[in-house]
């Protein structure tokens, strides 16, 4: 057992929308050291949000670029993980829940690997039509935290070997 808990992390606001959530994303998103350059990847993904948001008129939509981005992490986030443990010379997948943080931190994972992985020009655009899709609870995101479910739920019969 660990004697010291490990130290919570503090993020500061950004100086846009002043939510230390944005910080943390930004953080993810960030190569190289290289925090203006992802700042400005988020906010051109905000404001292609919103100039989306323009062309449908579907009230689902009446909330601002940043609430959707909340509610697609939301969307994306998983409830539980699997962790391998070796018992009897096999190693064994064992869903495991989780806590808020690394919940989180999976769901912001998730969307920036997505993004990545799109075949739009620019990142900002790739960003913003992967938050968007996972607003709508569709998109490669979506579907790896259902992959994730799916391979605790057949793996549940080991969930009595936890750690």
């Amino acid at each position: 057992m660990r004697s010291i808990k490990s130290k919570k992390k503090i993020y500061l606001p950004d100086p846009k929308f002043k939510d230390s959530l944005v910080t943390r994303f930004v953080n993810n998103l960030m190569k190289h050291g290289k925090k203006m350059k992802a700042y400005n990847i988020f906010y051109d993904a905000m404001e292609i949000i919103e100039n989306e948001k323009k062309k449908f008129k579907d009230k689902s939509y009446d909330k601002s670029a940043i609430e959707i981005w909340k509610q697609a992490l939301k969307n994306i986030m998983p409830n539980v993980s699997v962790k391998t443990k070796r018992i009897g010379g096999s190693n064994v997948p064992i869903p495991v829940s989780l806590q808020i943080n690394s919940k989180i931190s999976k769901s912001i994972k998730f969307l920036i690997q997505t993004s990545r992985e799109r075949k739009e020009k620019t990142m900002s655009e790739k960003l913003a039509l992967e938050i968007i899709s996972a607003y709508k609870g569709e998109g490669n995101s979506i579907r790896k935290k259902e992959n994730i479910h799916k391979i605790a739920e057949s793996n549940k019969a080991f969930s009595h070997f936890r750690f």
